[in-house]
């Protein structure tokens, strides 16, 4: 596992389209965003232990928002040959089990992974009503503890404490700190040769 930070692609950045297979054997596409008043965009998998630390919090906040116009959308975009813990057969395991209420999407291809420049797991994207990007950055301050290769505990709950504050301050058209702390995890797992230049 390769500790990799977020890129912190560029504030005000118009969200990039996808199309992408979803968890139910559809397709959605960010069109179907359109009228979110803020957009969550997150990269993560099912084996991380960066994406598992946060995703009990990240199931919480999604149910939360939704009410208040704040939409989710996950992507995974690990190279599934490679890492079967990752493919879409497990997704949909992993969906039910996190009771994860929004979209999980498949980048089979990691085309879209490279249109935003995610580079780890989690990755997290926030956009405001206009699809800009408004927030690029950490879940919260927690991290998972390794113990030892392959095994890790959370000493401390994740919070989503910079989310919400991200996601808060859109909501009540507020500024949001252009100062943020990028996000860490695993690599996203690319397929060889296609690994990008970022």
């Amino acid at each position: 596992m390769a500790m990799t930070e977020s890129t912190m692609m560029a504030l005000g950045t118009q969200a990039p389209s996808f199309t992408l297979k979803n968890t139910e054997h559809g397709i959605t596409s960010l069109s179907d965003f359109d009228e979110a008043k803020v957009l969550v965009v997150l990269f993560i998998c099912n084996h991380c232990p960066y994406v598992i630390h946060i995703a009990p919090k990240l199931a919480e906040l999604a149910k939360e928002y939704a009410s208040k116009g704040v939409q989710f959308v996950a992507i995974n975009s690990n190279d599934a040959e490679n890492f079967p813990a990752d493919n879409f057969e497990s997704m949909i395991e992993e969906k039910a089990l996190r009771d994860y209420t929004f979209p999980y999407l498949f980048d089979e291809t990691q085309a879209v992974a490279k249109a935003f420049d995610a580079a780890c797991t989690p990755d997290i994207f926030v956009f405001d009503e206009q699809q800009k990007l408004a927030y690029r950055g950490q879940f919260d301050a927690t991290r998972p503890t390794r113990i030892s290769s392959g095994n890790y505990n959370s000493d401390s709950q994740a919070t989503g404490a910079d989310l919400q504050a991200a996601i808060n301050a859109l909501l009540a058209n507020k500024a949001i700190d252009t100062k943020q702390t990028p996000s860490i995890g695993c690599n996203i797992k690319w397929q060889a040769g296609n690994e990008p230049q970022y």
